[in-house]
């Protein structure tokens, strides 16, 4: 099927959103046990860790760990904001650098100051959203960006989406109770469908609506390791404790472009297989047999492939042994463990 949907929809009990493009899983939300990334806490510092430059925090759902502090004190209270998913058997990731996103606008307070996205370039465009973002943020000390969805949105609706989110940050920010507690919770699947996928789509919010439209097929296809990559190649994406490691295959084809084709189409699909399953971390990427010219050619469609993806991903570069290293936000939850 062509064109771009956004299908929310539940699976058992579990909110549960899709991005489907051209009848392929593009992107995949499921809500978990884990405090969603977002939640605020008032936290209560534990202990530090020496030599790493982080402190242990106490919150009402465990122990966190907050990175790069210095001066903090045990005992003290600190509001922070959970980043991302911890590993098994590991502290809630979180920061003290708070945000507060929504689908047109996000709030910066320890960062001052009034921003337009770098997309958006049309100059009576920017002129528009600088003044709706002056009026909607008079009077206020924290800082305002304003997304790339602001550019074609009604006027109306980006003025409410930023009182709105200055209501909350300021409500936030002047808390000053005593204790650990969660002060807001991040956004469930179908609020981050909305906030995040911002493409023309079709939006189908039937129940069922997973099974009538072919998510849950691909589902069955993305607990499996391997990815078809067309022309008979494939990648396999599977998890160990250490990292994700991805290995390319060229199949049948023995043509000398055979491992430069394959290659390239697992820099253009990555993104999408590692979003689907939820993976984040360390990845290794075993590429087909290619000749080393070919490899800024390699790089370059990976990186312009990450530059479309919504999940911080750091391109490490090349082993000795030839092998293509990443570094991932773990922003989703693994699909084998949602599932499970």
């Amino acid at each position: 099927m062509k064109g771009t949907q956004i299908l929310l929809d539940h699976m058992g009990e579990r909110e549960a959103a899709a991005l489907m493009i051209d009848g392929r899983l593009s992107d995949l939300l499921i809500e978990g046990d884990a405090p969603r990334p977002g939640t605020i806490y008032r936290a209560i510092t534990d202990r530090p860790v020496a030599g790493q430059g982080g402190i242990f925090l106490k919150t009402p759902d465990g122990q966190a760990y907050l990175r790069g502090v210095k001066g903090i004190d045990a005992g003290e209270h600190l509001q922070v904001q959970v980043t991302g998913y911890a590993e098994e058997g590991k502290a809630i990731p979180v920061s003290h650098k708070l945000l507060f996103k929504s689908r047109y606008a996000i709030i910066t307070p320890d960062a001052p100051g009034i921003n337009l996205s770098r997309s958006i370039r049309d100059d009576d465009v920017r002129d528009g959203l600088l003044a709706l973002a002056h009026d909607g943020m008079d009077g206020c000390a924290m800082g305002l960006i304003l997304r790339s969805a602001a550019a074609g949105a009604d006027e109306d609706a980006v003025a409410e989406d930023i009182a709105a989110m200055r209501e909350l940050a300021e409500q936030v920010t002047g808390d000053t109770d005593t204790g650990a507690e969660t002060l807001t919770l991040g956004d469930g699947p179908h609020v981050l469908a909305w906030r995040d996928w911002i493409a023309d789509a079709d939006v189908v919010t039937e129940v069922g609506c997973f099974e009538t439209h072919g998510v849950l097929d691909a589902l069955d296809e993305a607990r499996g390791p391997r990815v078809p990559l067309g022309a008979n190649a494939s990648m396999f994406v599977e998890t160990t404790r250490a990292l994700v490691a991805v290995d390319v295959n060229t199949g049948a084809d023995g043509s000398f472009s055979a491992g430069l084709k394959a290659n390239m189409a697992c820099a253009r699909a990555l993104p999408a297989a590692l979003r689907v399953r939820g993976l984040g971390g360390q990845i290794t990427i075993d590429l087909a047999p290619m000749p080393k010219k070919e490899r800024k050619t390699f790089e370059a469609t990976l990186r312009s492939a990450f530059r479309a993806d919504d999940v911080d991903t750091v391109l490490a570069g090349w082993t000795p042994l030839g092998h293509f290293e990443l570094q991932r936000k773990r922003a989703r939850l693994p699909l084998s463990d949602v599932l499970a």
